[in-house]
């Protein structure tokens, strides 16, 4: 019994570890406004409202780098977790300057927060 209770306490640190926090994310996204607006706006890098479940490079007014045009890419959870750990790994040849979030935590906040940018 105490075996499963210590499993069941270590899959619920794992699970909250990992938990998505879009506030969090929110805070995390200033470092993205440098470039890119939460609205339809651009600036250097294309606005993000609607990012989420769009195919990279598809944004309307923005000119994207031949690379991510190409790139077929769908934004979900596991490809912008990818592009934003290392945008040029995760598509050679982007125009992303950003060279990448290390931090798996922030990374997921960040996801949920342009989940919300609806």
């Amino acid at each position: 019994m105490r075996i499963l209770f210590v499993s069941t306490s270590l899959a619920i640190a794992l699970a909250s570890a990992h938990a998505q926090d879009a506030a969090a994310g929110g805070m995390a996204f200033q470092q993205c406004a440098e470039c890119h607006s939460p609205g339809t706006g651009d600036g250097a890098g294309p606005g993000l409202k609607g990012v989420f479940g769009r195919r990279a490079g598809s944004k309307d007014g923005f000119e994207f780098s031949a690379a991510l045009r190409k790139s077929a890419i769908q934004w979900d959870d596991k490809t912008l977790d990818a592009f934003l750990a290392n945008p040029q790994k995760a598509v050679p040849g982007t125009s992303m300057a950003f060279g990448g979030d290390e931090d798996a935590k922030e990374r997921a906040d960040l996801v949920a927060y342009l989940k919300t940018l609806k």
